[in-house]
Parts: C-alpha cells; structure tokens; sequence
C-alpha cells in the first residue's frame, strides 16, 4: 500500500545512501520507484465536490444583481450608493472568515484523526503538506444554510422613499409608471419573456458606455481573480510562508483594506454627491493609482533557495541550469539515488538537499519530525573540515533579508488594494446610472454572467500554466505521471519573458495583473471621456440620480 507523503513505514523517515548499497540493481529499481510515488486514491468524491459547488454558484449568483437592484429601487437616488457599498462591503466579511478558517484548517494535517501524527516527518511549510481543506466546506455549508433563511421573509416592493418622490422628474415618472405597470402584471408567460429578451439585450450592448464598462470590468475581475487564486502560493513560494499564514494575512490584512476602501468609496459618492462623471474619473483615478503602486512589488523578492543540484551546484556555486544530469555528483553517484525524489534535507551550511540520498547520508538517527541524517558525504566534501556533515530533515529557510522584503510587499499590497477598492462602488454606480431603469436587473445579471464566464474561469487556467513553467522539480505520481510542483525558480516565477516577449524585458509573473489593471483604467477612462461628451443625454436619462 502505498503511504501519504511525509509519513514513516519503517526504520527510516527517507532512504540513506547505505540502503542502496546493499541492494541489486533490481531491487534498487523498486525502491527508487515506490519512493518516487506519491498517493493517488483513485476516488470519485471529487464530483461531489464539483455538484456541490455548482448548485453553490447557481444559489448565490442571483443574489448580487437582484439584491443591488433591489435596494436602488427603493432608495434614494443620492443614498443607494452608500446602500450598496454598505452590502459589498459586508460581503466581504464572508472571504475574511473564510481566509481564516482556511488559515486554521491548513495548520491541520488532511488525514487527522486517521494517522499517527507522531508518524508525519513534514511540518505546514512543506510543500508536500495538505491541510485539513474538508473541514472548511463542513463549517460553510451549514452556515450558508442558515443564511438563506431570512431571505424568505423579504417583501415583494417596499414603499418609495418620500424626500425622491418629490424630486421626480417628467422623465423618471414615465419610466417609474410604466416600471410599476411590469411589476402589476405578474402573468407574464414564457413567451412574452423570451421575445423581450433579445430586444433588451441588444439595447443594452447598444449603450456605449455599457459595454466599454463591461469590457474593462472582465479585464479587471481577470485580474482579481488570477492574483486571489494565487495570492498564496505566491508569499508561500517567493517568501517561504507557510499556507496557513498566507491566507491568515490575507484574512487580516488584505481583505479589511478592501472592504474599508469599498466603504469610504461610497460614502464619499453620498458625502460629496458624485456625478456620473465624477464617479466614473474617481474609478478611473483610483484604478491607475492602484497600478503605479503595484509597479513597486517589483523590488520586493528573495533569492532562490539553495538547492544542490537545482540553484545552486554541490558546492555552493550560484547559477546552475537544471537538468537531470545535474542532481548527481561524485559524492552520491554510487549511492543509486532516485531522481523523482523530494525528500529535502538541510545542511548547517544553508544547502539544501532534495533527498538524504542525495546527500549521500549513510546513517539516521531520531524518529518523525526530529530525525537526523548522519555522515553526509555531500556536505563533507562540498565544505572545510571540521564543519558538521549532518543534514535535518526539511528545506532551509529564507535568508533573513527575506522577511524585510515581505513586510514591504505586505505593505504595498495592502494599500494597493485600498485604493483600488475605493473606485469600486463609484464605478459600479456608473454601470446603474448609464442604462435605463428597467434595463437594470438585465444589465446587472449580464454583467455578473460575463465577468465570471470570461474572468473567472480562464484565468486561473493561464495564470497556472504561467506559473507551472517555472517548476523545477516535480513529484510523480502512483506511478507515473507528473504530479505537484516542489520547488518553483523564484526568478523565473517572477518573471515571464520568452513566451510573452521575444526581447530581454521581463515583468513579474504574478503581477501580469498589472497589465489587465492597465488596460482597465485605459477603458476607464475611455468610459469617461465619452460621459463627458454626452453629459446632456445622461442628464435626461440618468435624472432621478441626485448625487
């Protein structure tokens, strides 16, 4: 049977170059073999999963455009802003929470209550590690069942509020009565439905401002979604923080700025009362700030691990090309280790070592998390005599200028997202206002519709396969196959060059974000310039907005 990864069998945590020895070559076949594989159980429970998370998705995609409608109806023109801000911004409480239950759920092993953990040799930072990602969708479900409850309770319409009454125009009170003329009739049939459909539809992509707006909003949520899906892995892999502490900052850190920055965005529309213009210039601004600020992330990095045969060479020389070839030295060549082997080790010197075999170790003392190897010939070789030749098991950290260089991505990061998120309800409002009432649920569910079909489904396709080009070392799976990425070239991750362009400039891999965020603020502004020059129009079509 075959063993989940980072758990013990038998008188060793990881074969030792003396294991070999012993062995025939066929024998050492096996060995290399069973050692390379990693578990594959084979279930189906991944469709559950799949089902579970569509009729998820089905449930709670409504609820943005009918509830933002909803609440723009009957409001005030100068107030629904605030309204709506206030809604997204509690919205978010929902990511925060998750974050951090996902944050406590990653410090626990998958197989908890199943295996000895005394048995498991690798700890959170790993990344062979697997958190306890089951416990999350147990304690979200229960609490999405009970949320769904007060909706019930919601009334059909409520009362216009008096003070906008008042301040109807000739304009409003024709859309408003024959708005209330749609709502009375509550027999539409099918057909009637269907037959409006296409009319309304292609009134809709016929508004200019609409459509750019939809355009530059499917660039931005691209955008999002590549950088949220990858967040993580990310300061896991550049900064070497574990996942648990990624996702806790990104819980405490990111996430309030954005909701604080969602908030004050619709406050300053109702404070100062923002016109479409206005509010669509503040998006704009606010967009192309978050960008220049970005740009700085670029200085924030730390250098490749050490890994002997992968960055750096067995004795410690810098700039080492990878291949197969290169795994193998003098010291542990006639150790017959496994290439497909990710059991690092660490040497007092800072080197890492992707197995004990590789190290060439012939000897192991300690049990799980506190074994050590022993009469490393690797490192004996590789460093002056007298220095210690036995290896921990685990990478080695970070050098200690790293974390500097993460706590001002962190800071970076943080207000960034602050200051996109303070055009986000601006922006958003534009989107209302641009379009005639009755168009406005349509306008809404289009727009949730083609952000997520055409943001939020490709992006992590080609942001993965972006990030997949700069693996160094792969696991293989039971038996054979690629499986996870072990260890990624921190400056190849950083950085995209050949494959985007064919000159030497490169930008930062996880920030081709900045790029999308580009082009959005450019549409952005488009949008601007073309509600400036229809002022007059809007003024007639967009009257009953106050703000």
């Amino acid at each position: 049977a075959s063993l989940s990864p980072g758990i013990n069998k038998d008188t060793t945590a990881s074969t030792v170059c003396e294991l070999f020895v012993t062995k025939s070559i066929s024998q050492i076949s096996s060995l290399c073999h069973y050692a390379a594989c990693v578990r594959d159980s084979g279930s189906s429970m991944w469709i559950y999963v799949f089902l579970g998370n569509a009729l998820r998705g089905i449930g709670e995609t409504p609820v943005t455009p009918l509830g933002i409608s909803y609440i723009d109806d009957f409001a005030k023109a100068e107030n629904s802003p605030f309204y709506i801000a206030c809604l997204q911004t509690i919205t978010l409480l929902g990511p925060m929470f998750g974050f951090l239950l996902g944050s406590y759920c990653a410090r626990l092993y998958v197989d908890i209550g199943y295996v000895d953990m005394e048995s498991v040799t690798i700890t959170p930072k790993d990344s062979r590690w697997v958190g306890a990602w089951w416990m999350g969708f147990l304690v979200s479900s229960g609490l999405l069942l009970i949320s769904s409850i007060p909706f019930w309770f919601l009334p059909r319409s409520m009362p216009k509020q008096e003070s906008e009454e008042n301040h109807e125009t000739p304009v409003c009170e024709i859309l408003n009565k024959t708005e209330d003329a749609q709502s009375n009739n509550q027999n539409f049939k099918l057909t009637e439905i269907a037959k409006g459909f296409l009319p309304s539809l292609r009134r809709l992509l016929g508004t200019p401002a609409y459509f750019l707006l939809l355009c530059g909003n499917i660039l931005k949520f691209n955008a999002f979604i590549g950088l949220l899906t990858f967040k993580a892995k990310y300061m896991e892999q550049q900064f070497g923080q574990s996942a648990s502490r990624a996702n806790f900052l990104i819980g405490v850190l990111n996430l309030p700025a954005v909701a604080i920055g969602i908030f004050l965005g619709g406050l300053l529309m109702k404070r100062y009362k923002l016109s479409v213009v206005s509010g669509a210039q503040l998006s704009f601004a606010t967009s192309f700030m978050s960008y220049l600020l970005m740009l700085l992330q670029f200085g924030t990095k730390c250098d490749n691990i050490p890994i002997a045969g992968l960055t750096v060479s067995y004795n410690g020389t810098k700039g080492v090309l990878y291949s197969r070839e290169m795994l193998f030295s003098e010291c542990n060549r006639d150790c017959f280790c496994s290439a497909e082997e990710w059991d690092p080790v660490c040497s007092d010197s800072g080197i890492t070592y992707i197995s004990p075999c590789m190290a060439g170790c012939l000897s192991s003392s300690g049990h799980g998390k506190n074994t050590v190897f022993h009469n490393c010939t690797c490192v004996s070789t590789s460093f002056p005599a007298g220095s210690s030749t036995s290896v921990r098991l685990g990478q080695c950290p970070h050098a200690k200028d790293c974390s500097r260089s993460f706590t001002s991505y962190m800071a970076i990061s943080v207000l960034s997202s602050f200051i996109n998120a303070l055009g986000a309800t601006p922006g958003y409002m534009v989107i209302i206002r641009c379009i005639t009432p009755e168009l406005k649920s349509l306008a809404l569910g289009i727009q949730t519709l083609v952000t997520r079909t055409l943001g939020g489904i490709p992006a992590p396709v080609y942001f993965g396969a972006l990030i997949d080009s700069t693996c160094l070392k792969w696991s293989m799976k039971s038996c054979g196959g690629r499986g996870a990425c072990r260890i990624y070239n921190s400056d190849m991750y950083r950085y995209h060059t050949e494959k985007f362009h064919q000159h030497d400039c490169a930008y930062d891999n996880i920030y081709i974000t900045e790029e999308f965020e580009l082009l959005c603020t450019t549409v952005i502004f488009i949008v601007c310039q073309l509600l400036r020059s229809c002022a007059s129009c809007f003024e007639v079509i967009c009257s009953q907005s106050k703000w």
